[in-house]
């Protein structure tokens, strides 16, 4: 009865979650703002994974795992409309999902492989993020150059240097957590 209503539940949480993306979506698009749509767009579609994997593998995410990915995703289209330039913290919660995400998505692999994960996870987290901050400075500056408005925005080496902090401790949290938080993705491989 109780993963009756937790996946009841679940859907509807992702539902909500979809649907404020597309209001994301919506308003971007009033708004003309390039970022925010591509944003949602991006967001929208990363909802759908823990499905895809699900369907495409013996992997089975707990409800508050598909809530966690869909509210990940709201956060960062969320952002694009101006949270990200308003509240002081907002882009440091969503570096810390991100890195959670790829660190968890790491963790997983390791383990499935008979490795360990820790290295992995705080390597792997930091050189993405690494890569996702020149990536965000070169389409800042390439989009500025060219006299569009950009789809991410830099804010500068404080930024750069916070948002790189913030991933590191998503992936500590993950090397901390991983095993009781996503042994449902482990143990199945024993199976």
């Amino acid at each position: 009865m109780i993963d009756v209503v937790s996946s009841d539940f679940s859907g509807t949480a992702e539902r909500g979650l979809r649907t404020g993306i597309v209001a994301v979506l919506v308003e971007g698009a009033r708004r003309r703002n390039p970022g925010a749509v591509v944003n949602a767009v991006v967001a929208l579609g990363a909802t759908y994974v823990p499905a895809v994997f699900e369907a495409r593998s013996s992997v089975e995410f707990r409800p508050w795992q598909r809530i966690y990915v869909a509210t990940a995703m709201l956060t960062h289209a969320v952002g694009m409309l101006g949270p990200y330039d308003d509240i002081w913290w907002w882009d440091h919660l969503t570096h810390l999902h991100s890195a959670t995400l790829l660190g968890g998505l790491i963790h997983v692999t390791a383990r499935r492989s008979d490795v360990d994960p820790r290295p992995r996870v705080v390597v792997g987290v930091a050189t993405m993020g690494l890569l996702w901050e020149l990536g965000e400075y070169v389409i800042h500056v390439a989009s500025r150059q060219v006299g569009l408005e950009p789809i991410l925005v830099s804010y500068g080496r404080a930024d750069t240097l916070l948002d790189l902090v913030f991933n590191v401790v998503g992936a500590a949290l993950v090397v901390v957590f991983g095993d009781s938080l996503l042994e449902n993705f482990i143990r199945q491989s024993d199976d």
